[in-house]
């Protein structure tokens, strides 16, 4: 195929949990920046100031986050901090840019697109960190450079909700938030996202230059990546040696993984644009996101998504789409469409084998077993889509099933109970057979009680409108654990209420 076609109220002042001694907070200097995306040159982006966020507060802190970027807690709880991830103050060391891409947006080719809200300050402890929220850059287009109260805590909860699941993705340090109106469908209020990554690379940035026909910007950017992220590419043991192939296969697997995991959890993303697709294979960008609620494989997450294509049972097929997209820009380095589509080939087996293997752990079932789980699994999938039943509080329940040895309250959730037995009695026979069943504990630690649905995010969200962000560090608290019990979150983790049915995520999102 032709690649072508391819609990404490938190004021927003300062409170007990916030206020530090201003003596003790220690100076911006001693942080150790670094920015090697900057060394690549201005062909990669342009430099950019962050604009000012009045009299800004804070919203949500990671402290996990801040540890991995060598942050202590008196610095993460600082007013030069918060002065600074409010585009307010600048960080000795920094050097805040917007980097420039392009791609494909629901499909067609969108052209130059680019850092529109985001501003890259530099690295701490080689992760990048980036302000999304900041203001205008040379690449905001028609858009106002600001993020709004409502996506920034959305992404900022979802970004630790998921490395929790133990999903690849971003991470999030932390949220401010102003007073300053911003209009999107109708008036609300500015908020600035701290995110942390590795790289925020895109596949878009490779049809950029591809595009253009910058073929050295191209092989440049290529080099970076394979030197920093993926040096085994520099001696394939296959693909003939060519460097560039292995590099698009090393990225189609860990996209394959990442997408596995997606489906295995009940992750929608919403909009998998070649924009928003990481080169390390992270889930990146939360904008529409959504963890299913009733089994519904072709749930549609994004309002903005008229024709359904980021379904979520089409997320795997988009994915290799999208890889495909990144094959066509790098396919002047690799100089081989056999190569390329070779390369390719690899994302179905992958993601399959990857997709088996979690749902397995699901089940409590060996990997490796002696019979093949696909049908059972298969045959699952179907009997919770056709009785619609809640897909994480039914692997909870039946975590607990197995390990109680009783299914009773598994069974009290299906309306075709007689399919559900002949379901349940095929699933005893194969532990029987397996022998090797895992123990049964492990699938509480793979079948999380807790996920980030979308209620509980409004919930959060509708408080911190209010001025109470006491509900974002509680539900981040809660999330960060989602395997734990948890007795005193309970609440959080049963049936979505009725007008949860009714919320509707868009792109502004």
């Amino acid at each position: 195929m032709p690649l072508q076609t391819l609990g404490l109220k938190v004021n927003r002042d300062n409170s007990a949990m916030h206020r530090l001694p201003p003596t003790v907070q220690p100076e911006p200097s001693v942080l150790p920046w670094d920015n090697r995306f900057q060394q690549l040159g201005t062909h990669f982006y342009t430099p950019t100031l962050p604009q000012p966020l009045p009299a800004p507060y804070w919203v949500g802190r990671s402290p996990q986050t801040a540890a991995l970027l060598g942050l202590d807690a008196i610095w993460l709880g600082s007013d030069k901090l918060l002065q600074a991830v409010s585009g307010n103050l600048p960080l000795h060391g920094t050097e805040p840019l917007a980097s420039v891409y392009s791609g494909h947006q629901f499909g067609q080719w969108a052209g130059q697109l680019g850092d529109g809200r985001a501003l890259l300050l530099g690295e701490l402890n080689g992760l990048e960190v980036q302000l999304k929220g900041s203001g205008l850059t040379p690449y905001s287009r028609r858009g106002d450079g600001r993020a709004v109260l409502r996506s920034s805590i959305r992404e900022f909860l979802c970004s630790e909700a998921m490395h929790a699941l133990g999903i690849p993705t971003t991470r999030a340090l932390c949220v401010t938030g102003s007073d300053l109106p911003v209009r999107r469908e109708s008036m609300e209020t500015a908020a600035v996202v701290t995110r942390v990554a590795p790289s925020f690379i895109r596949f878009g940035h490779f049809e950029h230059f591809s595009a253009r026909g910058q073929i050295p910007a191209l092989r440049t950017l290529a080099d970076y990546v394979i030197d920093r992220y993926y040096p085994a590419c520099k001696t394939p043991a296959q693909f003939n040696g060519n460097t560039y192939a292995a590099l698009l296969q090393a990225v189609t697997e860990r996209t394959a993984q990442m997408v596995a995991h997606w489906q295995a959890v009940g992750f929608c993303h919403g909009v998998m644009n070649t924009d928003n697709m990481s080169i390390l294979g992270l889930t990146l960008d939360y904008g529409p996101f959504a963890f299913l609620d009733a089994y519904h494989p072709g749930h549609i997450c994004n309002h903005s998504d008229h024709a359904g294509r980021y379904a979520f049972d089409a997320q795997p097929d988009i994915a290799h789409w999208n890889l495909y997209a990144l094959a066509q820009a790098l396919l002047p380095l690799i100089e081989s469409q056999h190569l390329a589509v070779q390369a390719l080939d690899t994302f179905k087996p992958l993601c399959d084998q990857h997709y088996q293997r979690l749902m397995c752990a699901k089940l409590g079932l060996p990997a490796k077993g002696p019979t093949d789980p696909t049908v059972l699994i298969d045959d699952l999938l179907a009997l919770l889509a056709r009785d619609r039943v809640d897909y994480t509080i039914f692997w909870r329940s039946l975590s607990h099933g197995r390990v109680q040895n009783q299914y009773e309250a598994v069974r009290d959730r299906f309306i075709d109970r007689l399919a559900w037995d002949t379901w349940l009695l095929r699933y005893q026979e194969l532990i029987a057979l397996d022998g090797q069943a895992l123990e049964t504990n492990l699938m509480l630690k793979t079948n999380p009680k807790f996920v980030l649905r979308n209620y509980l995010c409004e919930e959060a969200i509708e408080a911190a409108q209010q001025q109470d962000f006491s509900a974002v560090q509680r539900l981040l608290n809660v999330m960060t654990h989602p395997f734990d019990e948890q007795p005193d979150a309970q609440a959080m983790a049963g049936y979505p209420p009725d007008w949860a049915s009714r919320i509707e995520i868009s792109c502004s999102s």
